[in-house]
């Protein structure tokens, strides 16, 4: 595709990521029947599974606008093969919150147009810098899926298979971008990174 049928594609990925409900390509991970837990535990897990599928929705974007500029077909055809992956993991995060009653970030849109420009001027910097940025980006959400993992109720074992399979699949982008040339990133960047997340947390945690 021309750049004018790729800037297209990715406005049609933006509406179907912020207003439609996607459809996973792999079986849900999540069996079983619903855990006993009180309303306050259900509004907990749905508060963090809320802040997982803005994650979700950051990540579409970022591969996205990555994909855009990557000088390298090799580069991009990686990123896009990750944002499959992570389309999965959207729509398994969308459909946990639906089963405990919870919402989706009213602020989506604002997530996925500033994850999108991110993406974009990283992909520009170069394919070694795009594949870095690429992995840092996946430590940092094992990381904080780890933490997730803490904070759920106990009983919820339902969120934490959905959780538990989005860590498996994060370590293997960030092992493949190493693999194929990506640079480590200097430690502002990691630093940034880091807070901007933070943000983004604390934000979607609420609204």
């Amino acid at each position: 595709m021309n750049k004018l049928d790729q800037l297209i594609t990715t406005f049609d990925l933006g509406l179907r990521t912020v207003f439609a409900s996607p459809h996973a390509g792999r079986p849900y991970p999540a069996k079983g029947p619903e855990a006993d837990m009180s309303e306050t535990e259900r509004a907990q897990a749905a508060a963090l599974m809320r802040v997982n599928h803005v994650g979700e929705v950051c990540a579409q974007a970022l591969y996205a606008g990555q994909a855009l500029t990557a000088k390298n077909e090799n580069v991009r055809v990686e990123l896009e093969q990750a944002a499959r992956e992570e389309t999965d993991h959207l729509a398994w995060c969308e459909q946990r919150i639906n089963e405990l009653g919870g919402r989706k970030s009213l602020l989506n849109p604002l997530w996925f147009g500033g994850a999108f420009g991110i993406g974009v001027v990283a992909g520009m910097l170069g394919d070694k810098w795009n594949l870095g940025f690429l992995a840092e980006t996946e430590r940092q959400v094992e990381a904080h899926l780890d933490g997730h993992l803490h904070k759920l109720p106990e009983a919820d074992a339902k969120s934490r298979a959905v959780v538990e399979q989005m860590k498996i699949d994060e370590i293997k982008h960030a092992q493949t971008a190493v693999d194929h040339g990506g640079a480590p990133l200097p430690a502002p960047v990691k630093w940034a990174m880091q807070r901007a997340a933070d943000v983004m947390r604390q934000t979607a945690s609420r609204v």
